[in-house]
């Protein structure tokens, strides 16, 4: 778990909290800036990152970015200022759609020239 809550006190209270939690490790110093998280993230690949939460109604912009970069990682949201925060994931939609089983249309779908429209669902 990397810790990057702009608040101090924020950062202070969540380390506090899982201290003494034998399965959870807190990893990477001291993070202050949104700017140092991106590099802290790269260099220690934690499993969660604890940033500030802002305005509770709006995902952070900082969340959008990393799922981007790092789209295993969880990031959770902790507000300073009312009791509501946010956990953040990527998940995977998968598409299927269908092409002919033949040369022309397997050359095509992997050349990017065959348009691929989904099946009829089918339940």
């Amino acid at each position: 778990m990397l810790v990057a809550n702009r608040s101090r006190m924020m950062r202070d209270l969540v380390i506090a909290t899982v201290a003494d939690q034998p399965d959870i490790e807190v990893i990477g110093g001291e993070i202050e800036r949104d700017s140092d998280v991106e590099r802290a993230v790269a260099e220690q690949q934690p499993d969660f990152v604890i940033i500030t939460f802002d305005k509770p109604n709006q995902r952070p912009a900082l969340c959008d970015h990393l799922l981007s970069l790092y789209p295993q990682v969880r990031v959770l949201a902790i507000s300073p200022t009312v009791n509501k925060s946010s956990c953040f994931w990527t998940a995977v939609d998968i598409h299927s759609a269908t092409f002919e089983s033949s040369e022309a249309g397997l050359l095509g779908v992997l050349r990017g020239t065959k348009v691929l429209t989904p099946p009829d669902r089918v339940n």
